[in-house]
């Protein structure tokens, strides 16, 4: 029941997190080859639906988390900030990277909580840490797509930031 469970939160919230990126960013995926084509970026949705559909993402989720222990509950709701503002981080931080991995791996540590009751942070602190870094390295080589385009949108990211100097850092992260 719980890898069920988990598997429909991890869905809904990986939607969530992408319709509220998309939110946030439709006026810079509008200047980005890439992304020029999603639906709030070429007006084919209007912010308005896409909120709605978020509530839907939203609700399941919701149901998923109350199914879980309290604990458990009380840490995915500390989660929020990180799926919320990983779209601003790119207004003002060179590694929003950083934050993505912050927030695209919270499920580790909630498994443990919704298993467990606690966080054991000598378990946790490397399973989470080197998720952090598994996802610090993949968008880093994803966003190299972008660094033209980004860089004319005024997009912050770590393959504008590290430049040259990635291969050297990608080695780290791994």
């Amino acid at each position: 029941l719980l890898c069920s469970l988990f598997a429909a939160g991890a869905v809904a919230m990986r939607g969530a997190g992408c319709t509220v990126n998309d939110l946030w960013d439709r006026d810079f995926d509008r200047r980005v080859e890439r992304t020029r084509h999603r639906p709030l970026a070429r007006g084919a949705l209007q912010p308005s639906q896409a909120i709605g559909f978020l509530g839907a993402q939203l609700s399941v989720a919701l149901g998923v988390l109350l199914a879980l222990p309290l604990p458990a509950v009380a840490a995915g709701l500390a989660s929020t900030p990180l799926w919320v503002l990983y779209p601003l981080a790119k207004r003002v931080t060179d590694w929003p990277q950083a934050v993505l991995g912050a927030a695209i791996n919270y499920g580790g540590l909630l498994g443990w909580v919704a298993v467990r009751g606690d966080v054991d942070w000598a378990v946790v602190a490397p399973l989470y840490g080197g998720a952090w870094l598994w996802t610090l390295h993949y968008d880093t080589v994803y966003a190299h797509q972008d660094k033209r385009d980004d860089a004319a949108a005024g997009v912050r990211s770590t393959a504008l930031r590290l430049g040259d100097s990635t291969l050297p850092a990608l080695t780290l992260f791994s």
